[in-house]
């Protein structure tokens, strides 16, 4: 039975690092450049080129570390790590194998609700290698990447559910994002999962083989391809077979984990301390002054959205782990106090809106303060919620137009406000639905809304329901 296991899992996130230049050269840091042009000797590995290193990659390097309230270590060095393919140009990594930048840590992230604790194992620097390129008769080596900066972020083994793992990696993302020290593009692959997954018999206390699933980019397809690997190796155990230790790789067609090779051991990449590299160095007052630079991180203003907002937590979630979005939100939040109105007009309303078009509320244009205005709109029963929807369909269509300028522009948004004209159109309702009143009078609430149903269809929606409730009752109690 799968309810007599449980899973261990661990992350080693790969986050390339959003630096101008190279970790060790001054050849541009860019995606997307023609193939070999953001290049020099040192990415090509040609005889006699030394690395540089880049001080910014060890900013944002420790800024991570703080963020997470780790160890910053004020001594850490550079290693090789032998192994011989064709987008390693110098048949070598440069990383930090035993003395690395940052040590310890903790990344709180939440789950249905609840926050939960990952310990960090480490943090280290190391370049990037270059990218295959598989054509129909050849395959060529594109050394744009080749040197580029990554943190590499390896967790304890403490999560235990492909669910933990996305709530950790999603945390981890946002906080990168927060620091600014990465795009965290998964589609460009400038931030990437290995997972190392093992199962054990509940009450086990030791670790069994574990599996290893290389160059995930998607929570999605993580999650599938944990929840596959558990499966997998359970199966396996209760057969009777052995789990060998491994590298695998994710099919998503197939929906599962495919052998790759059997795993290497650490003795097999021959690590010994770069030569042409003097160690990391850093004092108290550096790190202090990093420390200066921590913007408010994502839990925090996922905390302070529920205590002080009063939004709901799971609205607190989408807001905060899309940083973009929560920054536009603050912007809107300036300009109205209406916060919990704000939120479901951005991550309900405007993503209904532009869901089938690949764009969000971002990328079409519309500026925050327009948001705020809608909303001040409707708190002020300027217009009412029916209208609203209508001018939002408008504001989809045209972004650079304001709320104010789509009401001027268009009769049918502007509220009847004449509680003179008004009153007549009720009147009009009242004699042509004289059963309903009956029944209201009899204690039949539905009788009531149906009137209110009917004055709004005459006024399409424009009048205000607060007036016409008043107005209603005024007339049947006369």
């Amino acid at each position: 039975m799968h309810n007599d296991w449980e899973a261990v899992i661990g992350l080693e996130i790969h986050a390339e690092l959003n630096t101008k230049s190279k970790l060790f050269s001054v050849a541009p840091n860019r995606f997307g450049d023609e193939p070999n042009t953001n290049i020099t000797e040192v990415c090509t590995g040609q005889p006699g080129a030394l690395p540089v290193l880049n001080k910014e990659v060890v900013k944002k390097a420790v800024l991570f570390g703080l963020a997470i309230n780790a160890q910053v270590q004020k001594f850490s060095k550079f290693d090789r790590k032998s192994y011989f393919y064709p987008d390693s140009p110098r048949n070598f990594q440069i990383t930090q194998f035993d003395q690395p930048i940052i040590k310890g840590g903790t990344v709180i992230a939440e789950l249905e609700g609840r926050e939960l604790a990952f310990a960090v194992n480490r943090v280290h620097i190391e370049d990037d290698a270059g990218m295959l390129k598989h054509f129909t008769n050849f395959a060529g080596v594109d050394y744009n990447r080749a040197g580029v900066p990554l943190i590499e972020i390896v967790s304890e083994p403490c999560i235990h559910s492909a669910e933990e793992a996305v709530a950790y990696a999603m945390e981890v993302k946002a906080i990168l994002e927060y620091i600014d020290a990465s795009d965290c593009n998964m589609e460009e692959g400038s931030l990437r999962f290995d997972i190392n997954v093992s199962v054990r018999k509940k009450g086990e206390k030791d670790l069994r083989s574990k599996i290893e699933i290389k160059n995930m980019n998607s929570f999605n397809n993580m999650a599938i391809a944990i929840k596959a690997e558990i499966k997998r190796q359970i199966e396996e155990y209760n057969a009777g077979r052995e789990i060998i230790q491994a590298t695998y790789r994710f099919d998503p067609e197939r929906q599962e984990t495919i052998l790759m090779r059997r795993k290497e051991q650490a003795e097999d990449y021959r690590y010994f301390p770069e030569p042409d590299l003097v160690p990391i160095v850093l004092t108290d007052a550096y790190i202090n002054e990093v420390r200066a630079l921590l913007p408010e991180l994502p839990l925090e203003r996922e905390r302070r959205y529920v205590k002080e907002l009063g939004l709901a937590p799971d609205a607190a979630f989408i807001l905060v782990t899309d940083k973009k979005l929560s920054d536009y939100f603050e912007v809107a939040l300036k300009k109205s106090p209406h916060a919990q109105s704000l939120v479901n007009w951005l991550i309900v309303e405007f993503a209904g809106r532009f869901k089938d078009s690949g764009k969000n509320v971002i990328s079409a244009g519309i500026p925050p303060e327009n948001i705020a205005e809608l909303v001040n709109f409707i708190h002020d029963k300027t217009i009412t919620g029916r209208i609203a929807k209508s001018i939002a369909d408008d504001m989809a269509l045209h972004p650079a137009k304001s709320p104010k300028q789509i009401i001027d522009e268009n009769p049918d948004y502007r509220p009847v406000s004449d509680t003179g004209e008004l009153e007549k159109i009720v009147l009009e309702v009242l004699a042509e639905n004289p059963q309903s009143v009956v029944d209201f009078k009899a204690g039949r609430d539905k009788a009531f809304a149906h009137l209110v149903g009917q004055v709004m269809k005459k006024t399409r929606g424009k009048a205000s329901p607060e007036i016409v409730n008043d107005l209603l009752k005024q007339k049947i109690n006369i």
